[in-house]
């Protein structure tokens, strides 16, 4: 199946809200815990997301929300990349890279200056994805994750 032309990245809307928790939560029972934060933030997206100047986009195939992703503002200049989930059915079809690649081009659009990531180090593929797109490792410094073992930033030009 080819997903590239066929996967269609929309933004946030409130009768998509459920689609962020039910992805995320799926991935993170899979590897790791839910931890309060993330249960703060998944349960309250419009709030905890979008009203403070993020971002939320989803992976659309079929009629079907099969990924997300999030820009999370730090300043004016950079936004985190998280909330990355795709749903266990669609794994391995680039859906990953489809919503990685629409978050760079919008960092671009909107004069981001830098994208920053934290991330856990058994997660090979997902590091891999990230230093395709030209995420580098950078000091951890302070993480809110207990799971978070690594930090990437890639600088927008």
């Amino acid at each position: 199946m080819n997903t590239q032309n066929t996967v269609e990245i929309i933004p946030f809307t409130q009768d998509l809200k459920e689609h962020i928790k039910t992805l995320n939560i799926e991935w993170l029972q899979r590897y790791f815990r839910v931890e309060d934060k993330d249960e703060l933030v998944l349960s309250n997206p419009q709030e905890e997301i979008i009203d403070n100047g993020g971002l939320i986009f989803y992976a659309k195939y079929n009629n079907e929300i099969i990924g997300t992703v999030s820009l999370i503002k730090v300043d004016d200049t950079t936004f985190e990349l998280s909330k990355m989930a795709v749903s266990d059915r669609a794994q391995g079809l680039g859906i990953g890279n489809k919503l990685l690649s629409h978050c760079v081009a919008v960092a671009e659009k909107n004069n981001i200056k830098k994208l920053i990531l934290y991330s856990n180090r058994i997660l090979l593929p997902a590091l891999h994805l990230y230093e395709k797109f030209g995420f580098t490792e950078v000091s951890l410094g302070d993480v809110s994750y207990e799971r978070a073992d690594i930090k990437m930033e890639k600088i927008i030009r």
